[in-house]
């Protein structure tokens, strides 16, 4: 067999030198919000199942959700829902075959970024 020299290159960008694209992000995104909501769900029902077990329970369950972290998870939950929200609508959008040029999309993706984080704000001030 003969004595076959390879190039020296790499076989696929690598980590260093490849750029992700925001709507890869943005579809990574979409699925932890959906996956970390599923955690403040799960909480709320805690908190509510507590309520209706005993007053002691309910104390519990109570000063987990209002001290610092609940309120925290509570925070990002509702930031998550709103991205979640967002980009749901734009997954709506792009199934209707709209908005799919990539500078439509990387507009749309900015949006629901920006957008969540305004909503967020808002429904604190609001709330």
């Amino acid at each position: 067999m003969a004595d076959v020299k390879k190039a020296e290159r790499p076989l696929s960008p690598h980590i260093l030198i490849y750029r992700p694209q925001l709507t890869a992000i943005t579809s990574i995104l979409t699925r932890i919000t959906g996956n970390a909501l599923i955690v403040s769900v799960v909480l709320v029902v805690w908190w509510l199942l507590a309520a209706a077990t005993s007053a002691e329970y309910y104390a519990l369950a109570d000063a987990v959700l209002t001290s610092w972290f609940g309120d925290l998870v509570m925070t990002l939950s509702v930031l998550g829902l709103w991205y979640h929200y967002l980009a749901g609508l734009r997954h709506l959008a792009f199934d209707a075959g709209k908005g799919m040029d990539l500078p439509t999309a990387e507009k749309l993706g900015w949006a629901c970024l920006i957008g969540s984080v305004v909503l967020t704000v808002l429904t604190l001030i609001i709330v």
